[in-house]
């Protein structure tokens, strides 16, 4: 007899790294409104590229995902190139940045800014 597994879906994530991150940035701001935004734009040498910015509004049809008292924006058209990403910070030999791991991408360019699906 077999025994089935469920589990949630990871629909998108901020990791812990990249919530701190974020908090650091908005302490340094001094405005607690600010939320990390992500988006995905046409271009890049790949198709889509990412994009990413700080913004204190907040969409009616924006999903938020939270991680330590961070919030990751993502408006509906990025979203579905995002499904299942995980939202990171590195800091490495090319410097510090935010970047995506996205399951959903069949090829990236070198940087790593740019996909296609």
């Amino acid at each position: 007899m077999s025994v089935v597994q469920s589990a949630e879906p990871t629909i998108m994530s901020l990791t812990d790294n990249a919530a701190n991150k974020v908090q650091s940035l908005v302490a340094e701001e001094g405005n607690t409104n600010l939320k990390l935004r992500v988006f995905v734009t046409g271009g890049g040498c790949s198709g889509f590229q990412y994009g990413f910015s700080f913004d204190e509004a907040v969409n009616d049809d924006d999903t938020v995902i939270e991680n330590k008292g961070a919030a990751l924006l993502v408006d509906p058209l990025s979203y579905q190139y995002l499904v299942g990403a995980k939202i990171d910070y590195v800091e490495g030999l090319e410097g510090s940045r935010f970047v995506v791991n996205n399951p959903m991408a069949t090829t990236t360019c070198g940087c790593g800014s740019s996909f296609s699906i």
